[in-house]
């Protein structure tokens, strides 16, 4: 039978591949890049549109039952060959043409027509103002913007890594936004999808990391009795997006795109669009407006106020033993900020969020300072007569001196002695102030100060080097042995990204950063599972043009484990290295100096190598510190996968 579509301009056939197919029976075929319902009876073929018009079940997933196609989702009933209802009922199936010829099966569809989508167009906006990488899982509420998404790949404007939990998504978005200061996006359904990306949102919003979010949403018909999956998503974000908006109507689209793009660029955080299902089917626009990137993002490299400039001068010229702070809001600026410091011959240390800004084998670098720093830098802080900070936000667990005279610099006004009163808050980018700044100091020698930093950094790694002689009652290595080796073979310009836990105070305290390293870790929010995603995000934004190295405790790994074959998957040669201490060790500490129990912080752990070798990544296993160094080096050797080294570690004091 031949039937006819009056939208259709022109048919084809198409030659189907039915299987097995026994009378009475269905199956889902594809024809002309649709689906079609196709079943086999007694007196031959029929083929019927698969989209149900009820409400869009898959009829090739249901039965044949009394002589009609039943669909799979509420029951309807059509006639296999002409489509119709059985009496009584008005809904009908399309109906297509089926022939059985001797090479094969044969059904007349409507030819395709490749159309632009409004999600094409919204693409197309989101990929001009930079959009580069996207995160993400495929599911039925965003599958419109999912093939607009797969065509802007199929062209090479984007790369799409399809993740396990979109948790991962969201802390890998973050990374890639770290680590360039360009948003990544998260694409997930309405619902469970897109409300999993909350904990990893809220790290990209406290940690300044712009990430655009793209979260399927149901049908707005049904938006409001409380339907499968419905959020209300832009009250659920309200408290993490800088920006958050619902598509609805084509005129605007675009421009809500552009929008979205800007608020995460400029305000450094999530921005957010909601696509109910609906709207990622309409048609494009046929002469969509340009929404250009040019004229509307300002330059950011903004000079501070005079008077306050030649303030901050004065006081910095009269110190004796300046000292630099370099928070993680310098992290563009590195050249910068060693640049001043080499011109002035003062001590630069970093918070820990800045781990890396600065090399810590450089002469004047006294490492990181506060709870995961070293003796160097408390004592330098200590005998400090100025500060000047850049780009740090003064928080607790840092410890920068407050009684100290003090000149902040940053590009956000409201940082500026946000928690306490500064001597001279500067407004202004740092690389352009720091510049201003080395125009009006002369340059200075302080050659006791430099050999006051060296004495204090031999004694500190001959501690270390105590430290990393250390086994505990079961011969495990201490952390102070594993970061010590990675300190030499992680490349100088490699993204380390860490995790939460006594490994990452351990990296603060051991890891020597070199070269050109950059340190990624969920700086305000502390959330444990950061690393191994937030290295999938660093592995996209970077492209094999530097090494990748992550590093956790086996309770972090833990979370978000399943993201190794991710990589596996995407072929990332990332180094992971996870300390197994069998506990949730900081958590126990925290017990013994609150003078509680310890409870509750063990753990029950896989062979993670084993598990490593099961995904299809290399894995490694170190026992004895005799191997340690032999072991990671064959762990960076691997190219062309990802490797896991499991660490047997103490879980003692770091």
């Amino acid at each position: 039978m031949t039937t006819t579509d009056a939208h259709a301009t022109e048919w084809e056939w198409v030659r189907v591949d039915a299987g097995d197919l026994e009378p009475g029976q269905v199956t889902t075929v594809v024809a002309g890049g649709r689906a079609v319902c196709l079943t086999r009876s007694a007196g031959g073929w029929g083929a019927l549109d698969n989209r149900c018009p009820h409400q869009g079940g898959p009829l090739g997933d249901g039965q044949v039952e009394g002589g009609f196609v039943v669909c799979p989702w509420h029951g309807y009933e059509y006639d296999p060959v002409t489509g119709a209802p059985p009496p009584g009922f008005r809904d009908c199936a399309t109906a297509y043409g089926v022939e059985e010829r001797p090479d094969g099966l044969w059904v007349r569809v409507p030819r395709a027509e490749r159309r632009v989508t409004l999600m094409d167009q919204v693409v197309d906006t989101l990929c001009e103002w930079g959009l580069d990488s996207v995160f993400g899982m495929v599911g039925h509420s965003n599958l419109g913007m999912a093939d607009a998404l797969r065509r802007a790949e199929e062209d090479g404007r984007i790369s799409y890594v399809g993740i396990r939990h979109e948790g991962a998504a969201a802390f890998a978005a973050s990374a890639y936004g770290k680590l360039t200061g360009r948003p990544a996006a998260c694409l997930t359904i309405a619902g469970p999808g897109a409300t999993n990306l909350l904990t990893g949102m809220w790290d990209a919003n406290v940690d300044r990391a712009p990430v655009l979010a793209l979260t399927g949403q149901v049908q707005t018909q049904v938006l409001g009795p409380g339907a499968f999956q419905e959020v209300p998503l832009a009250e659920a974000f309200s408290a993490v997006a800088a920006w958050s908006q619902t598509v609805l109507r084509r005129e605007n689209a675009t421009e809500l795109a552009a929008l979205a793009m800007k608020h995460a660029m400029v305000r450094r955080g999530v921005a957010h669009l909601v696509l109910p299902d609906e709207v990622q089917e309409l048609p494009g626009l046929e002469d969509p407006p340009a929404r250009p990137r040019a004229g509307r993002i300002a330059a950011r490299d903004i000079a501070p106020p005079q008077a306050d400039l030649e303030r901050a001068i004065r006081l910095l010229g009269a110190a004796a033993r300046p000292l630099i702070v370099a928070g993680n809001g310098a992290r563009e600026h590195r050249a910068a900020v060693l640049g001043l410091a080499e011109h002035l011959d003062a001590p630069v240390v970093t918070t820990f969020k800045a781990k890396g800004l600065v090399p810590e084998d450089h002469p004047l670098a006294g490492g990181v300072i506060g709870r995961s720093g070293t003796p160097v830098g408390s004592a330098l802080m200590a005998r400090a007569d100025a500060l000047l900070v850049l780009g740090a936000s003064f928080s607790n667990h840092t410890g920068i001196a407050t009684w100290v005279p003090t000149v902040q610099v940053d590009l956000d006004p409201m940082t500026l002695g946000k928690f306490h009163p500064v001597d001279v808050p500067l407004w202004g980018e740092i690389a352009r102030t720091v510049a201003l700044m080395r125009d009006g100091l002369p340059a200075a020698e302080r050659p006791a100060l430099r050999q006051e930093i060296a004495r204090r950094r031999a004694r500190w790694e001959r501690e270390v080097g105590r430290r990393a002689a250390l086994t505990d009652g079961r011969g495990a290595l201490h952390p102070a042995a594993v970061f010590t080796v990675l300190s030499r073979l992680v490349p100088e310009d490699a993204v380390i990204c860490v995790d939460v836990g006594n490994n990452t105070y351990a990296f603060g305290h051991y890891f020597t950063c070199r070269g050109g390293q950059d340190v990624l870790m969920s700086g305000y929010l502390g959330s444990i599972g950061f690393a191994l995603p937030a290295a999938l995000g660093a592995w996209a934004a970077t492209r094999g043009a530097r090494r990748v190295v992550s590093i956790s405790g086996d309770g972090g790994l833990g979370q978000y484990l399943a993201e190794l074959t991710t990589a596996v998957r995407h072929r990332m040669p990332i180094v992971h290295v996870v300390l197994d201490n069998g506990e949730l060790a900081k958590i126990s500490r925290e017990q013994v100096a609150a003078v509680r129990p310890v409870w509750q912080t063990g753990l029950v752990n896989p062979d993670f190598a084993g598990y490593a070798e099961s995904c299809g990544a290399a894995g490694f296993r170190v026992e004895d510190a005799g191997r340690l160094e032999e072991v990671l080096a064959q762990a960076f050797a691997v190219g062309d996968r990802p490797a896991l080294v499991q660490v047997r570690s103490s879980a003692g004091p770091v």
